[in-house]
C-alpha cells in the first residue's frame, strides 16, 4: 500500500512562514539599557515618538503618563517604535540605549539602577 503524500501548496507554505515569523516576534521586546543616562535616552524618546511610536499614552491625562520620568516614558516609547517597525533588530538601538529581550517586561517590575538613582518601571502598560 502506498502512503498518501501531504498536499503542500505555496499558500500553505507562504502560511506557516507568517506564523513562525508571529510567533517569533511575538516573544521580543525593545527596553532600555540600564547603562543609559537622561541625557542620552531624550533624544532618542523624542525621534521614537516622531518616527512612529504611539506616544500619545505618554501625554498629560494618557494612561501611561505616570510615572512621569525619562525611564519609563523612554521604554514605552521604544518597544511602540520597535513594534511600529514590525520588529526588526534595527529598529531597537537607539545608539546603544536599547536591547531586545526575549523576557516580557510587562510580566515584571524592573528595579533599575542609573547613575547612582533606584527607579522602579513598571511595564504593564507597553503591550
Amino acid at each position: 500500500m502506498v502512503a498518501a503524500k501531504p498536499v503542500r501548496s505555496v499558500l500553505t507554505i507562504v502560511a506557516w512562514i507568517i506564523i513562525g515569523i508571529s510567533s517569533i516576534d511575538a516573544t521580543t521586546w525593545c527596553i532600555i539599557t540600564n547603562t543609559a543616562s537622561p541625557a542620552r535616552l531624550q533624544p532618542h524618546l523624542d525621534y521614537a515618538c516622531s518616527h512612529g511610536a504611539d506616544c500619545g499614552p505618554l501625554q498629560p491625562g494618557g494612561e501611561c503618563h505616570i510615572p512621569y520620568n525619562i525611564y519609563s516614558h523612554t521604554a514605552y516609547a521604544y518597544n511602540s517604535y520597535y513594534i511600529h517597525w514590525g520588529k526588526i533588530p534595527t529598529a531597537c538601538y537607539f545608539n546603544g540605549t536599547a536591547q531586545i529581550t526575549f523576557t516580557d517586561p510587562s510580566k515584571n517590575i524592573y528595579l533599575f539602577s542609573f547613575y547612582d538613582t533606584t527607579v522602579f518601571i513598571l511595564f504593564d502598560d507597553l503591550i
